[in-house]
């Protein structure tokens, strides 16, 4: 058992999961900072306010992609250490398409967003707030481009490198802030949502300046973005992102400011783990693609369930997450998120699984229409179940809307994947 387990650990894939699951606990450590500075700084109201509007901003960024993602992982990884000059012709294709139309999508939110503030999220701030949420979306969505680039490029340990340095360096600005007596919503968005991503670009530049050439010489050929494959991806992943904070926003809608903050901070703690999630998918998505056959399935489906074991063991801990931890990190103040991130714990156990049937049916049997309907699915029971749910049952209607959706996906996905691992050679 032992000989296998170092066997295991010396693959390269581990290796690499291994170094982005700290590089993101890392994250996850400077997130858990912010989180304990804030709300010692901001009242549970204020807290609210923060958590819906970049909650705007995270919801929207992996919007604005437009499905990208997949692209990048399907096709770049074979590329990458060629000298094929559609490598860069690919790389510059996507960047253009997505800049392009998040840019037309942003700019009309921009002046949307005051009045949508008004009548929807009702969190009162200055539209030039408002804005600068808007602007770092655009912001966010590079810095996820780049983050794509390197981990399909294989280069995992620099840009763990180059996002933990920013981390450092947001986390000294908002001490400064905080001592200076300068710490306030609009300065927690420009730091979070432009100095930090800028912080990101300046290091991936200055480290791989000899490709700039080739990217601006590279020609722009809409074929390379594989319309098809990519928008059915594109909306798959959006009903997925907007199901998932469905919860948060209707319950901005219906309740008070404090129960939404206190639910936003629960919130905040399970999305700290799905980056776990992230972080192991980011690196064993190109593997996904070499699979041909049907013997070769079950090899990535073991080691992928292995490295999934411990998004869902944290997931687990939550759920019996002990007072005097919770206390220690985030106050007396927020005892009520303690209760909510217990029993929102619970459903997200499913979610690893989820994870791991998606990358087979992306980028293996590369039939993102299964993953598609799935999410409407999902979209649709926690969307309805909150609406029909909040004002009754209050932060327990959405918890229990995202247990039943995530068991029916798992199962529906369990089956579709069973089916087309039958049809493979």
């Amino acid at each position: 058992m032992q000989k296998q387990l170092a066997q295991f650990l010396k693959r390269p894939t581990s290796r690499n999961v291994i170094i982005n699951t700290l590089g993101n606990y890392l994250g996850v450590f400077f997130s858990a900072f912010f989180v304990y500075l804030l709300v010692r700084v901001l009242s549970p109201a204020e807290y609210g306010v923060f958590s819906v509007l970049f909650g705007v901003a995270y919801v929207l960024s992996p919007v604005l992609e437009f499905g990208t993602t997949a692209t990048i992982y399907s096709y770049l990884p074979t590329l990458i250490h060629t000298n094929n000059p559609l490598k860069y012709r690919l790389i510059k294709s996507i960047f253009f398409y997505q800049s392009f139309f998040a840019a037309i999508v942003i700019a009309v939110l921009c002046i949307i967003f005051p009045t949508l503030d008004l009548y929807f999220f009702k969190t009162h701030v200055p539209s030039w707030e408002l804005w600068i949420v808007a602007l770092s979306i655009l912001f966010f969505i590079w810095q996820n481009f780049l983050t794509n680039i390197l981990l399909a490029s294989k280069k995992v340990i620099e840009m763990n490198i180059y996002v933990n340095i920013s981390n450092a360096l947001k986390t000294l600005i908002i001490i400064v802030l905080w001592i200076s007596g300068y710490l306030t919503l609009g300065s927690l968005f420009v730091t979070f949502g432009i100095v930090g991503p800028i912080i990101f670009y300046f290091f991936v530049y200055t480290y791989n300046r000899k490709h700039l050439v080739h990217f601006i010489k590279a020609p722009i050929v809409k074929d390379d973005i594989r319309l098809r494959y990519t928008f059915t991806y594109f909306f798959a992943t959006q009903f997925n992102n907007f199901g998932l904070r469905m919860d948060l926003f209707l319950l901005s809608y219906f309740r008070s400011k404090e129960e939404v903050g206190y639910y936003g901070l629960a919130q905040k703690i399970i999305l700290t783990i799905i980056a776990t999630i992230v972080s192991i998918t980011q690196v064993i998505s190109p593997s996904f693609t070499s699979i041909k056959t049907r013997r070769d399935v079950f090899p990535h489906i073991k080691s992928g369930a292995l490295y999934m074991l411990v998004p869902t063991a944290l997931f687990l801990f939550l759920a019996i997450l002990p007072d005097w931890i919770f206390q220690m990190f985030f106050t007396t103040k927020f005892q009520s998120a303690l209760i909510i991130t217990r029993q929102l714990a619970l459903p997200f156990t499913l979610l690893p699984f989820i994870s791991l049937l998606n990358l087979f049916l992306l980028y293996t049997i590369k039939k993102p229409k299964y993953i598609l309907a799935v999410n409407i699915l999902l979209f649709v029971i926690i969307s309805v179940g909150s609406y029909m749910y909040i004002p009754v049952f209050g932060y327990m209607a959405p918890i229990i809307s995202i247990f039943v959706a995530f068991i029916i996906s798992a199962a529906l996905l369990s089956g579709i994947s069973l089916y087309e691992y039958r049809r493979m050679k």
